[in-house]
């Protein structure tokens, strides 16, 4: 059932489309409230869960869930030390991992796929992966 029009609804959609570091709830908040200081936590991380729900983000799971724009499946690094999480472009979604699983009777909907080590900036200050 679609949601009728919330400027702060629109404002957390917005900020998320607007970043390319898959914020969690957190960041979109502190981002969010200088402008709207009525703003609460609780209901940015509402309006993000129903928008994932929707299918206008998508969840990523991890010890915080973040959450993406691109909503197409993609693959993503995790740095085990600045903690960033981005896009791996590079690096095809892969439905033989989907056709596999199913072909062993799970009822496969996608799968996520987080490589994790050290990110090129993190590698490069010599932490190993």
């Amino acid at each position: 059932m679609a949601q009728r029009f919330s400027h702060q609804r629109e404002r957390i959609y917005q900020t998320v489309l607007e970043r390319r570091d898959h914020p969690t709830a957190e960041m979109v908040y502190q981002q969010l409230k200088p402008e709207m200081p009525r703003l609460s936590l609780g209901t940015v991380y509402r309006n993000l869960q129903q928008m994932a729900r929707e299918g206008r983000l998508a969840e990523v799971d991890g010890p915080v869930t973040r959450f993406d724009a691109v909503t197409r499946p993609h693959t993503h690094f995790q740095c085990r030390f600045c903690g960033a999480l981005m896009d791996l472009e590079a690096m095809p979604y892969d439905e033989a991992l989907d056709r596999a699983a199913a072909a062993q009777g799970y009822q496969v909907t996608g799968h996520s796929l987080v490589f994790t080590g050290a990110c090129p900036r993190c590698a490069a200050q010599e932490h190993p992966a």
